[in-house]
């Protein structure tokens, strides 16, 4: 099976809150390896590769109002994992 990479942007009141370290953690439960990141505009970026079908699940999560803070929406790309990734990491 052929890893994927999931890129999503969160966007609500997700930075200071530890969204970062909760979407960390629940990588780490599917086995992804990535980052999530804050960016300038107050969203959170999350990239994770991995199996589609645990990368679909993080996807669910993110969407699924029990992270920290509140989602207001995630915008997703799908594209081939680029490899080289190691662990999941808070940037």
């Amino acid at each position: 099976m052929t890893d994927v990479r999931l890129t999503a942007w969160v966007r609500g009141h997700v930075q200071g809150v530890g969204f970062r370290w909760w979407t960390r953690a629940r990588a780490l439960e599917l086995g992804l390896a990535g980052w999530a990141r804050n960016t300038p505009d107050r969203r959170v970026e999350v990239v994770a590769e991995g199996s589609e079908e645990s990368c679909a699940r993080l996807l669910e999560l993110l969407r699924s109002g029990d992270a920290p803070g509140r989602v207001d929406g995630v915008v997703e790309r799908w594209s081939e994992a680029k490899e080289g990734l190691m662990g999941f990491i808070e940037r």
